[in-house]
């Protein structure tokens, strides 16, 4: 009788001790990176509905775009703006993308990140608008992350062409760099990463459904990205910029495939410390 007592003792003792492996131990992996959700993901959610969605998977860091904050916002409206985001414990870290086709257009974007307190913005700049831009960033100190838009014809296609026209990584001028387009174009992101990480800004992460310009973003986890090795990388490099998850698709209800991607990235992430 002694020994049953004894052996529903343990029983009990081991039921309410805590399996050590079971338990996540020190730091996750995907706290190592800042993640993101680029705003053009949530297009047609105003900021608060876009917040909401964004605390919800405790996601901390968002790029803004301008219909949200417009071009002519004053400084009052900006300071307004980012005290909403981080009521909900977001951070309105980076503006943009902000196209651009003329010096006005240049000057109006600089403008604008500058009431903004801002010291670098997404941007995408016509190639005849180059050494205006950097004067540009010469005289106000704001750098600019191109964003590229792989082989669908918009200026820069790839984070080759900003290195190419943007030779001197002294300019301030980088990439805002778009790993689903990169694979449209059939890039090895990995290579990529590593021979340009002077220019290396920003990134807007997404699966795509193929590696050709027809293909089209798709959850992450279902497409043909294989990200283990592209984290791997962003850690050599020691990458300390915003991981922006940019998901085009499902533009009128996006949140159900966010949510699975932004968990997918933090597995991976956590996967791979």
């Amino acid at each position: 009788m002694k020994k049953i007592f004894a052996l529903v003792a343990l029983a009990m003792m081991v039921a309410a001790s805590p399996v050590k492996a079971q338990l996540v131990e020190g730091k996750r992996g995907s706290e190592d990176f800042k993640i993101g959700v680029a705003g053009f993901t949530y297009r047609s959610f105003d900021i608060d509905k876009t917040l909401t969605y964004l605390k919800s998977m405790g996601v901390k860091y968002l790029s803004v775009k301008d219909w949200w904050l417009p071009l002519n916002s004053t400084t009052e409206q900006m300071e307004a703006f980012k005290a909403k985001c981080r009521s909900y414990g977001v951070e309105p870290y980076i503006l943009g993308p902000i196209y651009m086709n003329s010096e006005a257009e240049v000057d109006r974007a600089f403008a604008y990140a500058k009431r903004y307190g801002a010291d670098m913005f997404i941007g995408v700049p016509n190639y005849d608008l180059t050494e205006y831009v950097i004067a540009k960033v010469k005289e106000t100190g704001i750098r600019m992350a191109i964003h590229t838009h792989g082989p669908d014809g918009a200026p820069f296609p790839n984070i080759q062409k900003v290195a190419e026209v943007y030779h001197n990584p002294a300019w301030g001028v980088g990439c805002c760099m778009d790993l689903g387009h990169s694979v449209r174009m059939g890039e090895d992101i990995v290579k990529d990463i590593k021979k340009y990480r002077a220019w290396l800004y920003d990134i807007h992460i997404k699966d795509e459904t193929e590696a050709s310009k027809k293909g089209g973003t798709w959850e992450m986890g279902r497409g043909v990205i294989d990200f283990k090795p592209v984290v791997k990388v962003l850690r050599k490099v020691k990458y300390d910029g915003v991981l922006s998850l940019e998901f085009e698709k499902n533009g009128n209800d996006p949140h159900g495939g966010v949510a699975e991607s932004i968990g997918y990235l933090r597995g991976v992430l956590d996967a791979t410390k």
